[in-house]
């Protein structure tokens, strides 16, 4: 297929619209130093957990994560201990851009950064997991519970790899999505759990046996609303945003849904869907401008792990 070609003055135009959203997109996930962030994950030499052709690469770098990043919070507030943590602990509601920063790094860092660097974050984390804990409905929780790792994990894994099947880029064999859990699971679970899910099928079955300790928590229903109605975004943002929550919400399991309040005429989660596709594929435009792409040095950090 033939590629659209743009007049000149509306080429320019086009590419500075992109630019500056691009730039906004990248400071709100990487902060004000993106710059200097992506210079110590992509320009680093040394040898890295993963490589390019691995099907970890391919999901994390994909526009389909912005939308798995609002599934995977949903679908994790369900667990009413999880949640109890980070209602208590987190200051998602007053710095919601600097929880995403450290989500973003985490992630980059460990899926692209260098084995040195990916263990020292890891080890932070763990720290910072030591010295979180309390109480909910007189039960006693603590961040690095093995039990509670494992779900935050599972919430995570299955959120990433649904939400890359259904606005995704490309496309993952069922084999490559077995290999996706299982190198995901292979950095989670140095946080401190054992036995992560290896597989798609061992990944839904953990997932299930999670079932009947779910429930949609005040708190969680307050993450809901934060999310839906309160993003500190302006005004002109929200369409795009809320095409993201959109995709979220309709690749939620039927049982998440309903716990949450959501409730679906025939059809609507398939609308849904379809709206997570223009809003992954906003994104995608975005994630095109040069200077983002100069900044996810995919091929730089490929050569500094094969020289390395």
């Amino acid at each position: 297929m033939t590629s659209l070609v743009l007049p000149g003055p509306v080429r320019r135009m086009h590419d500075a619209v992109r630019h500056r959203a691009a730039v906004q997109l990248r400071e709100r996930v990487a902060g004000e130093d993106a710059q200097r962030r992506a210079d110590g994950i992509w320009g680093k030499p040394g040898q890295r957990w993963f490589t390019p052709d691995d099907p970890i690469w391919r999901v994390h770098l994909d526009a389909s994560m912005f939308v798995a990043g609002i599934r995977a919070l949903l679908l994790q507030s369900l667990h009413p201990l999880a949640m109890a943590g980070v209602d208590q602990h987190s200051n998602y509601r007053d710095d919601p851009w600097g929880r995403l920063q450290q989500t973003s790094n985490f992630i980059s860092t460990t899926t692209f950064g260098t084995i040195p660097d990916a263990e020292r974050l890891l080890a932070r984390v763990r720290g910072i997991h030591r010295r979180v804990h309390g109480t909910f409905e007189g039960v006693d929780y603590r961040a690095d519970d093995p039990h509670l790792l494992a779900w935050v994990h599972a919430a995570e894994a299955d959120s990433f790899l649904t939400c890359y099947r259904a606005f995704g880029g490309g496309t993952l064999s069922d084999a490559e999505a077995d290999t996706y859990v299982a190198q995901i699971g292979s950095v989670s679970s140095r946080l401190g759990f054992g036995d992560a899910p290896a597989s798609v099928a061992s990944l839904r079955e953990t997932l299930a046996s999670y079932r009947p300790q779910l429930r949609a928590t005040p708190a969680a229903r307050e993450a809901l609303r934060f999310i839906l109605w309160e993003p500190p975004l302006p005004p002109a943002a929200r369409p795009g945003y809320l095409s993201l929550v959109a995709g979220a919400i309709g690749t939620l399991p039927p049982y998440a849904r309903r716990m949450l309040g959501l409730r679906m005429p025939p059809g609507g989660a398939a609308l849904l869907r379809g709206v997570g596709v223009a809003g992954a594929k906003g994104v995608r435009w975005m994630l095109a401008d040069p200077q983002v792409q100069a900044d996810r040095r995919v091929n730089q950090a490929a050569e500094a792990f094969r020289d390395s």
